[in-house]
């Protein structure tokens, strides 16, 4: 017979001892703070050792608290993927997605019908983040991540790559100030978005002057915005010219809602699929995996050609 500490006690043990803040663990478990503490102390005295030094802040683990995290915080980590499985079998037709937000909204989500239509008995379910999603964790068959390409420890297929140029809506080729040069940009407002994870290799208004060698404007004017799409919609609306992904405006692009005024392109970072090797539903995972290199090879050949 196992003689184990309170199971839901050792639970938000974990969680405190993963953020080193009882206020923090109280959020993500929508409890009170005093709750948490209360459970804190229930496990010391079942375990007759004190886990935290509390004082001075910031919090930090005991030495015992040290030995136990690693067991605790892996024993949960097998019981959530069991668990995660245990709901795969289950629900074998079901296949949950993340992907940002951008990237569902302006070229995934108008072309999921398609797939839809040819895999009718899939029930696909869409996950939206710009975080990065912990497969080993989460609930996730599979990711559709943007970066450099390096995952380790999941399997990795490239899907396309991109490049990040002006765009604008059309009334400002035919206002006052037309855009026919990179100076041409002093006239009008700069659209930004925020970029968390790239640091000074996102491809944003300060690297795009750096390339065309003009250092007369400043790079750091104009509106700015937390997500791509907000910047998208602001440049279709006239507020501005927003330096975008040439997949994420490609259809408002043929639709005549945007322009593209300049050449000068500035390099972005790669669209890849990942997931965990031996999937139990690897076979959906294929189908999809199989459906988007498709129409990504599509849509990167039809880029080419114009």
């Amino acid at each position: 017979m196992r003689l184990l500490p309170p199971l839901n006690a050792l639970h938000i043990f974990e969680v405190v001892a993963r953020h080193l803040s009882f206020q923090q663990a109280a959020e993500e478990l929508d409890v009170t703070p005093t709750a948490v503490s209360h459970q804190i102390k229930v496990l010391e005295d079942h375990l007759g050792v004190s886990l935290f030094r509390r004082r001075p802040r910031p919090l930090v683990l005991t030495e015992a608290g040290q030995l136990l995290y690693p067991a605790v915080s892996k024993s949960l980590d097998a019981i959530a993927a069991a668990s995660a499985r245990l709901t795969q079998v289950s629900e074998p037709t079901t296949l949950t997605v993340s992907v940002t937000t951008v990237f569902a909204a302006k070229w995934l989500v108008p072309r999921l019908s398609e797939f839809q239509r040819t895999h009718p008995k899939i029930d696909f379910r869409l996950q939206t983040s710009n975080d990065v999603v912990d497969l080993h964790r989460q609930t996730v068959d599979l990711a559709i991540r943007y970066g450099k390409g390096n995952y380790p420890g999941l399997t990795v297929c490239k899907l396309t790559s991109d490049v990040f140029m002006p765009v604008c809506s059309p009334r400002l080729l035919d206002s006052q100030h037309p855009i026919k040069a990179p100076e041409d940009l002093r006239h009008h407002p700069l659209l930004h978005f925020e970029w968390i994870h790239f640091g000074i290799d996102a491809p944003n208004w300060r690297n795009w002057f750096k390339v065309t060698g003009l250092n007369t404007i400043d790079p750091n004017r104009g509106l700015k915005f937390n997500e791509e799409s907000l910047a998208i919609q602001a440049a279709i609306a006239g507020q501005g010219v927003a330096l975008c992904s040439s997949i994420h405006v490609a259809d408002d692009v043929a639709l005549g809602f945007l322009v593209q005024p300049l050449d000068v392109s500035l390099d972005g970072f790669n669209y890849s699929v990942v997931y965990l090797e031996n999937h139990p539903k690897e076979k959906l995972i294929l189908k999809f995996l199989d459906w988007l290199v498709e129409v990504a090879g599509s849509f990167s050949q039809h880029r080419a050609l114009k």
